[in-house]
């Protein structure tokens, strides 16, 4: 395959990879307009958005053992052409619960295309090829954090929020169409699926996940507990979602822990600042959007900064001062700072956080252990951002916004003592080493 080839193999794979993001970031400002038009509880307002994030984190290590087994070509065009058919089926919706079913179908046509992504780009480049196509990926999703909110307030006001689930639908043609440039592959050992791990998990994490969703049931969350303490057990015994090895030591469960807390934050905050503005300032979606612009920037601009010079001169613990910026941006909100100047810090920190935490977890693991951990950190990621949307907009919308920042606050601090775990785990923290390490 020629270098004008690769390249564009690689467009794919980016545009696929920024239509995931784009669709959580976009549907978040839509979201009230959504609830307005079908009704529903105030509940379903977050199910909007968590009725997508939480099959795809729950899914998305299954859909990394598909990639393996029916080849990771196969699988992403699988997963494209059932993530168009669900957008245009959530743009028909005419009732809040056929939305949500299309909405989770979509999260789970995601968790078939995501996984695909890094492998296939090791098959396309190697060397510092490889290195700058993995290295494009950040910069794509910032673009999309940036989009996102803009686009979701300019089309809800514009048109109709049915117009930001139809905006997949040429992209995902486009994806789909040219999809033929990616060369197929799959594991040499074929493993097999694990349907009882991944039944075991999506059904614990659901029973935990949706008192927080709706109204609180001790039962169902203790019964959730239980389930997946069995799906810990049977993986630990018989594996097959996740590697086993991947838990000898502290600091890769300290990483799972800390992604959780943190992503939670992430992607909660701007659900409820959104929320903030048109529930409670009775702003219009736009306005809702565009309020988000310096989240977005900041998260753009330092998570590239921190790529291209932070990491490499000062190493993993840089990811502290991700912490603490995104803690002193929430706190400004809560203390009443101007919202747009707290939204630009809180997205600094965002940025500083995310490339050094993922250099540090992944630096943990095997060369063998690669594809598991890179999945697990996917799927707990998109967990903790699902947990943060059910928490921080229930808080919010039971109390206020400042009630709201300073329970985020609290998650924020939580993950920086984690953190701790994470890097004292590693032993290869400076910069010479993590050149050495492949960081």
């Amino acid at each position: 395959m020629n270098d004008s080839r690769r390249w564009a193999a690689l467009a794919v794979l980016l545009v696929a990879e920024a239509m995931n993001l784009l669709d959580t970031t976009i549907v978040q400002v839509a979201a009230p307009a959504i609830h307005a038009e079908l009704g529903g509880g105030p509940g379903t307002i977050s199910f909007y958005t968590a009725g997508y994030t939480l099959p795809f984190a729950l899914l998305l290590i299954t859909g990394g053992r598909l990639g393996d087994i029916l080849g990771r070509r196969r699988t992403f065009q699988l997963g494209v052409a059932g993530f168009v058919l669900s957008s245009a089926l959530c743009a028909a919706a005419a009732a809040p619960g056929f939305l949500l079913v299309f909405r989770a179908l979509q999260g789970a046509s995601a968790a078939l295309v995501i996984p695909q992504t890094i492998g296939l780009i090791r098959v396309l480049f190697d060397g510092a090829a490889r290195s700058r196509a993995l290295g494009m990926i950040g910069p794509v999703m910032g673009l999309a954090a940036v989009s996102g909110p803009v686009l979701g307030g300019l089309l809800t006001e514009a048109w109709s929020w049915r117009s930001v689930f139809l905006v997949n639908v040429p992209l995902g043609v486009a994806v789909l169409a040219a999809s033929g440039l990616l060369a197929e592959d799959r594991s040499v050992s074929r493993p097999r699926l694990d349907l009882l791990g991944t039944g075991l998990v999506v059904l614990g994490a659901g029973l935990v996940v949706y008192p927080l969703l709706t109204r609180w049931n001790g039962c169902l969350v203790a019964a959730g507990a239980v389930v997946l303490v069995v799906f810990a057990l049977q993986q630990r015994f018989r594996g097959g979602l996740i590697e086993r090895s991947l838990f000898r030591g502290l600091g890769f469960p300290a990483g799972l822990v800390t992604s959780v807390l943190f992503f939670a934050v992430m992607t909660g905050l701007p659900q409820v600042v959104v929320l903030f503005w048109q529930l409670t300032q009775h702003a219009d979606a736009r306005t809702a959007g565009l309020s988000l612009l310096p989240w977005s920037g900041g998260l753009a601009v330092s998570s590239f900064v921190a790529g291209r010079w932070l990491v490499p001169r000062f190493g993993t613990g840089i990811l502290f001062a991700g912490v603490g910026f995104l803690a002193l941006g929430v706190a400004g909100i809560a203390l009443g700072w101007p919202l747009l100047l707290s939204l630009a810090i809180a997205g600094t920190g965002t940025g500083l956080f995310t490339v050094p935490f993922f250099t540090a977890a992944l630096a943990l693991v095997r060369p063998s252990e690669t594809g598991s951990a890179a999945g697990l950190l996917n799927a707990v990621q998109q967990l903790g951002g699902t947990v943060g949307v059910a928490v921080l907009t229930t808080v919010f919308l039971a109390t206020d916004v400042t009630v709201a920042c300073w329970t985020a606050a609290g998650l924020t601090a939580a993950a920086g003592l984690t953190a701790l775990g994470l890097i004292r785990g590693r032993h290869a923290d400076s910069p010479s080493e993590l050149s050495r390490a492949g960081a």
